[in-house]
């Protein structure tokens, strides 16, 4: 018995540990308060540059200065709500119509793109950039007005084109067209009637004004620059863009890195994304950049320069994805659109092979059942079913163990002070039985990587956002907001604000009810004898219970469906090999007071 507990022991506080260290070095981050008095949330931000200057390559400038007032061409979509300006012919205002930034009835919906002059501006902007035979005001810039030739509202289905001639008599057309999520495509045709032959090249840029709003630099969550090329995936915060060397052809720090077949490069947030697509197949350029002047940070796609003879046409198509980063909808765009590995612009961290599936899973589940809250208890008995046979196989050894309880104790008193005689006869006895006294380590330590997959897929998947439970239970993403502070809604005071001290004190329902199924589960064995093993057991359910207050209420919602399936497994298990686990016993004995130990003991045990 006393081996299965320390291995039990070790096991527990190995857990413990790793949660702890995990907790303390990177706890949840809190929500920055929201501002009333704002006319709509901005959760990221958005910025503007001038195309590059030079078919070599050179820099482009940031422009940070507010533009004049232009046009505007109304964006309305089943998801996306804005306005594309015709200065530039930018993509910079736009909502996301199925995204509130709280709960409350009157937040507004999420803002993901701002024009130049507004607070955190970000947008993206298309061109061409001159190279022989043409200089920068001989293409459309970034204060470029265009016209529009076709179209009014964008929307599904109905596309707009706008039209700009330079002084050559060269015609540039761009075509903006969306689908009914989140990809726009924006195709630049040139028509050269200047007379004779020039060369130049398409672009698209994606930038923002200093760092987004609402920042978490959290670090298992990634926020700022991912991009994709020929196959290496590139993820950059923005502490690394402003520490980018210095480029002088770019006029700025930047890296620039050659794709030959395919990619993909843009800016990414916890659940919402910007990202440019150019033709897949074809070769590109992405360049990283960040503008210490302006405080601006880009990414940026340029395909080859073209050669274009007098009286020829050349086209260009980029893709535009400004929209949520849904599992479903952003593996649709991977496998109907040919974008190969969008699906890892979502952060799987880590433990991508494991959470990836877990997710997968997770979704389906939910598709079915149609309540995130029941999907997660479900996907936690679907997890209990796939490790059981090594669960079994750990249960049957402690029962074992249980049964050689009267045999260990008989070697014990053989070998008194010998400890190489106890250890030597007792390996004997275990081998002789076929017992592997470190098998009950093993539901433990399998639990501990799986729970850290599902702890990053609540954190950082968009379909746990807002996602009810039942009650209370309003979002499963975040921490239980019932509190023992105001007796769970019975007293006339708000509970302590999520992710404050107070909130760690005055823990919810769902925490109160992992320590107790914890508790439970602990009480399947008696208690250790060892004194310092039994205040270890005693205090470590409660431990994790203010631990794992401030999680995910999903997260809870797991482990206290995984405890109470243990709970049940074992029980069955130990019963099946004729070991009936005397819980209620075990439970009385936790509360009987201690016998104090005699004085002439205490000489005895001194002496010896």
């Amino acid at each position: 018995m006393e081996d299965q507990n320390k291995n039990l022991l070790l096991a527990t506080v190995l857990s413990f540990l790793v949660i702890l260290v995990w907790f303390v070095l990177f706890p949840p981050p809190e929500a920055p308060p929201a501002d009333p008095n704002a006319p709509a949330a901005v959760t990221q931000t958005e910025g503007a540059t001038t195309p590059p200057a030079a078919a070599d390559g050179a820099a482009t400038t940031a422009e940070a200065e507010p533009l004049p007032e232009a046009p505007r061409l109304t964006v309305d979509t089943p998801a996306l709500i804005g306005s594309i300006s015709l200065l530039g012919g930018r993509i910079d205002d736009l909502s996301l119509k199925g995204y509130k930034e709280t709960l409350a009835e009157d937040s507004p919906i999420v803002r993901l793109l701002s024009p130049v002059g507004q607070e955190h501006p970000y947008y993206a902007v298309f061109g061409w950039g001159p190279g022989t035979g043409l200089a920068a005001e001989d293409v459309p810039g970034a204060r470029t007005e265009w016209r529009l030739v076709q179209g009014g509202t964008l929307a599904p289905d109905a596309p707009v084109t706008l039209q700009w001639q330079n002084a050559k008599g060269m015609t540039f057309t761009r075509e903006i067209s969306v689908d009914d999520r989140y990809m726009f495509t924006v195709t630049d045709t040139v028509q050269n009637g200047s007379g004779a032959a020039v060369s130049l090249f398409p672009y698209g840029i994606v930038a923002r004004h200093g760092q987004p709003a609402g920042l978490q630099n959290f670090f298992v969550l990634h926020e700022g620059m991912v991009s994709r090329t020929d196959g290496t995936l590139t993820e950059q915060k923005y502490d690394d863009l402003m520490e980018l060397p210095v480029v002088e052809r770019e006029g700025a720090q930047a890296e620039v890195v050659d794709a030959g077949a395919d990619g993909w490069i843009g800016f990414t947030d916890k659940y919402w994304m910007t990202t440019l697509i150019p033709e897949q197949g074809v070769p590109f350029t992405a360049v990283t950049k960040y503008v210490p002047s302006a405080d601006i940070f880009q990414t940026e796609t340029r395909k080859p320069v073209q050669e274009l003879a007098a009286g020829a046409t050349v086209s260009s198509t980029t893709r535009l994805f400004a929209g949520a980063k849904e599992w479903a909808t952003i593996r649709a765009y991977e496998r109907d659109q040919g974008i190969p590995g969008f699906i890892d612009s979502i952060d799987w961290g880590w433990f991508f092979f494991l959470t990836k599936p877990i997710f997968a899973v997770l979704h389906w589940l939910n598709a079915v059942i149609g309540n995130m809250g029941l999907a997660i208890i479900a996907l936690t008995f679907f997890l209990k079913f796939l490790v059981l046979p090594l669960a079994y196989k750990s249960y049957v050894s402690m029962a074992k163990m249980k049964e050689l309880q009267p045999e260990l104790e008989a070697i014990k008193e053989r070998a008194g002070e010998d400890k190489q005689k106890l250890q030597k006869e007792m390996m004997q006895l275990y081998k002789d039985k076929k017992v592997n006294p470190a098998a009950g380590c093993l539901p433990i330590l399998i639990q501990i990587p799986i729970f850290f997959a599902l702890y990053k897929v609540i954190f950082v998947t968009i379909e746990l956002r807002h996602a009810p439970f039942f009650g209370w239970l309003t979002d499963l993403s975040a921490p239980d907001p019932s509190s023992i502070f105001n007796l769970f809604g019975l007293l006339p005071w708000d509970a302590p604000v999520p992710g404050s001290f107070m909130a760690l004190i005055f823990i919810g329902i769902l925490p109160i009810l992992l320590g107790i199924t914890m508790w439970l589960q602990q009480k399947l064995n008696p208690q250790p004898t060892d004194p310092v093993q039994q205040q270890v057991f005693a205090w470590m359910p409660w431990i994790f219970m203010f631990m794992l207050g401030g999680f995910a209420s999903g997260l809870v919602v797991y482990w206290i469906t995984n405890n109470i399936i243990t709970f049940a497994q074992q029980y069955l298990i130990m019963r099946s090999h004729g070991h009936k686990p005397d819980i209620f016993g075990n439970i009385k004995s936790g509360f009987k007071k201690k016998e104090p130990v005699p004085v002439a003991d205490k000489s005895k045990k001194a002496k010896k």
